[in-house]
């Protein structure tokens, strides 16, 4: 039988992996015969395509073998088509896991360098902001904060993207494509939580959604893993209407946990109108833009912990 009663992060993700592929989109012209009873791949035909045996697969996937080699992961998740964060997750999950120090986390910090990135990217028209662990939004500038919402005028613990996503009612108005955007955001939660398995703000984080979303139980159950690089997104604003920007998602090299995300529009394009038309809506006066990130820097070193 494909089911047990086995619920590790390592179980769960092998399970709604094959679940997601049929045998003709894993390539096997001829799949096992008989009544299907699950909708993917069957343990069988996964094990036979990855070149391992049955025995040691589901020994794998229950959690009774940890002596899984970076080999036969990689073989796993080819057999699986897994995409590059899907991989990396995969093999994050197998990792043998140290106990956890027990010592309260030290908090996330955006580097003067990124505050300056973003007052230059504020004067050139360009939305940019920062998120850390658990999608904490760490940092953004004015215009970032007018296109989707200002986070700095919330309560330190309702700064995170995910809360916004799927409990405030203007989200689901100002993306276009909200589930898309949602079920992004939870892949991308789940993708912290595989790094950060101890982390208890995540847990509790997954925990308040799961009890106040059912978009989100039902996203996060999907166990799907997504890692932002570049892409488009588009908003129906209330102020200038629709646009489509495109995005960069780049890695301070002082925090591999954070996320800067720098957004553009297209030259000569409608949302390049709609974007400097929200820019000059109540815009500040010269200098303002660096007192405000001045005041937030200054903010962000004692009163928080994102």
């Amino acid at each position: 039988m494909d089911r047990d009663n086995t619920s590790s992060p390592l179980a769960e993700f092998l399970r709604s992996a094959r679940a997601r592929l049929s045998p003709r989109q894993a390539g096997l012209d001829e799949p096992l015969l008989g009544q299907r009873r699950v909708s993917g791949l069957r343990r069988e035909e996964l094990a036979r395509l990855a070149g391992v045996s049955v025995d040691y697969y589901t020994r794998l996937e229950q959690g009774r073998s940890r002596s899984a080699s970076t080999e036969v992961l990689d073989a796993l998740a080819t057999a699986l088509r897994l995409d590059d964060a899907e991989r990396s997750h995969l093999h994050t999950l197998a990792r043998p896991r140290p106990r956890p120090a027990r010592r309260r986390p030290r908090p996330q910090r955006v580097h003067p360098a990124t505050w300056d990135l973003l007052d230059t990217l504020q004067q050139t028209g360009h939305p940019g902001f920062v998120l850390g662990l658990r999608l904490d939004v760490l940092a953004h500038n004015p215009l970032a904060g007018r296109l989707i919402t200002d986070f700095r005028a919330l309560p330190a613990a309702e700064r995170n993207q995910a809360r916004f996503v799927f409990l405030d009612p203007h989200a689901r108005e100002l993306y276009r494509d909200w589930p898309r955007v949602a079920a992004d955001t939870a892949a991308m939660l789940r993708l912290d939580a595989g790094r950060h398995p101890d982390d208890p703000a995540l847990s509790a984080l997954v925990g308040d959604l799961s009890i106040r979303s059912e978009e989100f139980r039902r996203f996060w159950s999907d166990n799907k893993v997504h890692r932002r690089t570049t892409g488009t997104k588009d908003y129906h604003h209330p102020l200038v209407g629709d646009l489509t920007v495109t995005y960069q998602a780049l890695t301070p090299a002082d925090d591999p946990d954070q996320i800067l995300f720098i957004y553009n529009t297209e030259p000569g394009s409608p949302s390049e109108t709609a974007m400097r038309l929200l820019a000059r809506w109540n815009a500040p006066t010269a200098g303002t833009t660096s007192a405000a990130a001045q005041e937030a820097r200054q903010a962000q070193r004692v009163s928080h912990d994102l």
